[in-house]
């Protein structure tokens, strides 16, 4: 397995260190086209909340970021320095009184774009799976649908 993990302060502007991060692993890891998006949604709204809601801000704390790669799948791990929260008490976003609220999808949306998603540490961390495609399946596949 094969592992990246860079810390960064809890500046908003750092988002821009994650999006690169996430540039470079898609290079360096050969990360399929398909996923890359999800990743780079999924990964930095994770990283924009540790920054917001679980370090308020405060520049002395840091977000931790740790990729792990494996033959199936990626594994992106965020972590803040905050006190952590009930993950498992969210509104629903979709609900018709939730719908007008500026704020609370972002969870929704990072379990919609990953293929897994597991708290720990009282929500301090969290740990986004991506599976990986083989190249090998999918000319398979698409000879098999020609």
């Amino acid at each position: 397995m094969k592992q990246v993990k860079i810390q960064i302060p809890s500046l908003v502007e750092n988002i821009r260190v994650v999006e690169s991060f996430i540039d470079n692993s898609k290079d360096t890891f050969e990360i399929e086209d398909d996923i890359y998006g999800n990743i780079m949604v999924a990964v930095t709204e994770a990283v924009n909340n540790a920054i917001r809601h679980g370090n308020k801000f405060d520049k002395d704390k840091n977000v931790y970021l740790s990729l792990y790669v494996e033959p199936t799948q990626l594994k992106f791990e965020i972590e803040d320095e905050g006190q952590g929260f009930n993950y498992d008490s969210l509104d629903d976003p979709t609900a018709p009184e939730n719908l007008e609220n500026p704020g609370g999808r972002g969870i929704f949306l990072i379990r919609h774009l990953a293929d897994g998603v597991e708290f720990s540490k009282d929500g301090r961390r969290v740990e986004l799976t991506f599976q990986l495609h083989p190249a090998a399946d999918d000319e398979t596949q698409t000879a098999a649908a020609a």
